[in-house]
């Protein structure tokens, strides 16, 4: 599910577009993302990016899609090389 690497944390999600509200939910077996945006011409992905850069306040830019762009499943790259912000974000993941 995450795996911390040199460039930062690699996450494996599975993300549910056109729901109510943006949020996650974290199970024993996977990481699911809510958004409220539409799987179309990459909006969900864009609204992704930005939610998890408001939750994690970490830079935009700091985030990427690795794996998975047009899938529900995802892996994801959080660029943080901050030890405090990868022990926070490990707590949230």
């Amino acid at each position: 599910m995450i795996k911390e690497t040199n460039n930062g944390l690699i996450a494996t999600i599975k993300i549910s577009p056109n729901a109510k509200k943006n949020e996650i939910i974290k199970t024993d077996t996977e990481l699911k993302i809510k958004i409220t945006a539409q799987p179309i011409d990459g909006k969900a992905n864009k609204a992704l990016i930005e939610f998890l850069s408001k939750t994690f306040k970490i830079p935009k830019t700091s985030i990427s899609i690795i794996k998975g762009e047009t899938s529900k499943e995802k892996t994801i790259l959080l660029s943080v090389t901050d030890k405090e912000k990868i022990e926070n974000l490990k707590k949230y993941l």
